[in-house]
């Protein structure tokens, strides 16, 4: 296994990391070192640069990771500044059973260099542990422990999709498993908002975050179990991680557009021969050798964000800058192996939401949000207002959440699921709406009026629109999402929320770095494995323990 490398290094300044030159990649001799070459630079990317130098003891030199975007990190973001106001797109739930994760990350010294990453996510959690006092919110008043809401109909449903092999389910949608009073509880109001999920989605999926939580199903309407960062996830988890593979050695080449793969389909096994770049100045082909790898991150569910302001909307923008579906879409025409991209990428209107930042330089919402809930930033985790045309919540966080965050800073995060529809206080969809239009009708849900005008006096809103942030729910059939290592191929893997792996659940951190894993291990023939998904579900005390506590009406 390497050595971890430390350092010193103002972590303030530590994206401004040297770059490699292309150009040396197009023009040298192939050496017999093999080449590796990652397409995209989310966390699935560099966890397999990661595990590529700890488990395959690959030289960090011989790793290039090509991004389409400035710097590294994917969709585990945040950016910004007191000034122009931070933004955080949104933040992966963690908790105890990531194993592949917290295994990652144990070889990652985190930036202080005091502990790994993991052992910081872990003490930290023994520190503050969520514990929410006001799940939801209705007419301004807060419930603790709300009871589920569930009948007998509905549980029995549950149990049915919990043991039903997924084959049989096809690619229905939630709804068509159950009546309309089941998405009128409780239950659904805390779990759709709790991962994400709308009526229209994969039942499929629905059914494997039943069986992967299903341990942490009897303090769910507390949201217990749920681990936070230090700080948000860009700071907590990429930084730390990409100064680690700056001190191996891995070439990071931002600013990069990848829009195509050259193959070679005339041997026993195809092989991948050429990558074809854009750069801003000039489009050039990278040779892939004949010991050469190539793994690709397919799609992006944050491919075509779009920031407003707080005078103005986040517009809907369809087209993908980043060229990530366009990617997958090129090279999977005539190839039904590498998945069918269209299944995820061509229903904006089932995928997208909106989410926003509010960075405050005065204390006094979060001082009535700690009244009014009874938790202390970063103990309760979401809160739902239950009455909200949009479903909409918020997440006040442990300040300060990001790091050189000023003392007299506050920022909180929330996002609504359904942006087109009218505010119960604006009367305007949230799509439509300017920071100050969102912060006013989270107010209004928070039953703030005579503070409302000096909170946002001194607030920045910032929306953020994303197309396609639940485009891995949507539903699909077998054979939709490419195995990791697609059929047929000798030195290509796929990484991702897009690529099939039993069992496990997407829309985590999780299933990106389990992806990133399994590619790295069967690219080098490794004698190794991811751990295994863990299947509480399989324990007849967990099982019981679920339905006992769904049960309480």
């Amino acid at each position: 296994m390497a050595t971890n490398m430390k350092r010193n290094i103002d972590v303030q300044n530590s994206d401004q990391l040297p770059e490699r030159s292309l150009t040396a990649e197009v023009d040298r001799n192939h050496a017999e070192d093999a080449k590796f070459y990652l397409v995209g630079g989310g966390i699935a990317s560099l966890a397999a640069a990661a595990f590529l130098i700890r488990d395959g003891h690959v030289r960090g030199c011989d790793i290039t990771i090509l991004e389409a975007l400035d710097k590294p990190g994917g969709s585990l973001d945040g950016s910004g500044s007191a000034e122009s106001g931070y933004v955080v797109r949104g933040g992966r739930m963690l908790e105890s059973k990531y194993l592949c994760t917290y295994d990652l990350f144990s070889s990652i010294p985190a930036l202080n260099g005091s502990k790994s990453v993991t052992q910081e996510i872990f003490d930290w959690n023994e520190t503050i542990r969520t514990s929410s006092r006001s799940r939801l919110l209705r007419n301004g008043k807060r419930e603790d422990s709300p009871a589920y809401g569930l009948d007998e109909h509905h549980l029995l449903t549950l149990g049915r999709l919990s043991i039903e092999p997924e084959i049989m389910l096809g690619n229905s949608r939630i709804s068509d498993h159950f009546d309309s009073s089941f998405f009128e509880t409780n239950f659904w109001l805390m779990w759709c908002t709790t991962f994400a999920f709308q009526p229209w989605h994969s039942v499929v999926e629905f059914r494997r975050y039943l069986l992967r939580f299903a341990h942490m199903s009897s303090g769910f309407n507390q949201l217990h179990g749920i681990m936070r960062t230090v700080y948000n996830q860009y700071d907590s988890m990429v930084r730390p991680l990409r100064r680690w593979l700056d001190d191996h050695g891995v070439a990071f080449q931002p600013n990069t557009r990848i829009t195509d793969l050259l193959v070679d389909e005339t041997g026993v096994e195809n092989r991948v021969r050429g990558i074809v770049c854009e750069t801003a100045r000039r489009r050039l082909e990278i040779p892939v050798g004949a010991a050469d790898k190539v793994i690709v991150t397919l799609g992006s569910m944050t491919a075509s964000s779009s920031l407003g302001g707080m005078d103005h909307p986040a517009p809907l923008n369809t087209v993908d800058s980043t060229g990530a579906w366009h990617l997958w879409k090129t090279i999977a025409a005539g190839r039904p192996e590498f998945g069918h991209p269209s299944v995820f990428a061509d229903h904006i209107d089932e995928s997208k939401w909106l989410s926003f930042t509010v960075t405050l330089r005065d204390p006094t919402l979060f001082r009535l949000i700690r009244d009014m809930t009874g938790n202390t930033p970063g103990e309760g985790g979401l809160i739902t207002f239950a009455e909200s045309s949009w479903l909409a919540s918020i997440v006040v966080p442990h300040q300060p959440h990001f790091i050189g965050q000023p003392a007299d800073v506050q920022v909180l995060w929330g996002y609504g699921l359904r942006v087109d529809q009218p505010g119960d206080f604006v009367g305007k969809p949230m799509s439509a709406c300017t920071g100050r239009e969102i912060l006013t009708e989270i107010l209004g849900h928070l039953r703030i009026d005579a503070e409302a005008s000096r909170i946002l006096e001194h607030a920045n809103c910032i929306p953020c629109m994303m197309p396609f942030i639940t485009s891995q729910f949507l539903r699909r059939s077998k054979g939709d999402r490419p195995h990791v290592v697609p059929d047929g191929w000798q030195n290509l893997a796929f990484t991702g929320q897009f690529c099939e792996l039993p069992n496990d659940v997407v829309f985590t951190v999780e299933y990106s770095v389990r992806s990133a894993q399994n590619a790295v291990y069967a690219l080098l023939g490794l004698d190794l494995a991811a751990p295994d998904v863990y299947k509480g579900q399989h324990d007849p005390r967990i099982v019981y323990k679920a339905f006992s506590t769904f049960g309480d009406r």
